[in-house]
């Protein structure tokens, strides 16, 4: 009986065993040079461009008829054409202005973002699908990115494969 025990015991430790020394297959990607080489990715980067300048240049017209306010109702103290109430007024209703230009400013930077997530999200889910592909047909456990790695094999970059998965020739 003992030996039955230790038989089986030993049996179920070279299985553990076995299944934990299957070699696991790792690679990595560069996806920074899959995604520069995706001609969407260049479309996107130019209408956000586009975008920011529209932004910019309307923000850049507010701060100028700001500027051009603050300046006539200085010239408009100096010559004392004001009370010192309708100066207040003057002082309030440009801070209303430079508060409106901050809010179009943050504005702005979510308008940006949003319209980043937009036009890029799909696209990083084709390359993170092409990804995924790849590592299910070639059989790696993981695969990391480039950015990150302190040190890899070249042999183990599927750079390649995934710019192949999506039809980047180079």
């Amino acid at each position: 009986m003992k030996y039955f025990v230790k038989m089986v015991a030993l049996l179920v430790f070279a299985i553990f065993i076995g299944t934990g020394a299957q070699a696991q297959k790792f690679g990595y990607v560069n996806s920074a040079a899959i995604l520069s080489q995706l001609p969407d990715v260049k479309q996107a980067e130019a209408t956000l461009e586009a975008l920011q300048k529209q932004l910019q240049k309307k923000g850049q017209g507010m701060v100028e008829v700001l500027q051009k306010e603050y300046t006539e109702v200085q010239q408009k103290v100096e010559r004392g054409e004001l009370s010192p109430k309708q100066q207040e007024e003057a002082a309030a209703a440009l801070k209303v202005k430079e508060e409106e230009i901050g809010k179009f400013e943050q504005d702005m930077a979510k308008q940006l973002q949003d319209k980043r997530t937009e036009l890029l999200g799909p696209i990083y889910d084709k390359v993170n699908t092409a990804i995924a592909d790849v590592a299910k047909e070639n059989s790696f456990q993981l695969i990391f990115d480039q950015g990150v790695l302190l040190y890899a094999e070249a042999t183990q970059d599927v750079s390649t494969l995934v710019k192949a998965k999506l039809g980047i020739t180079n």
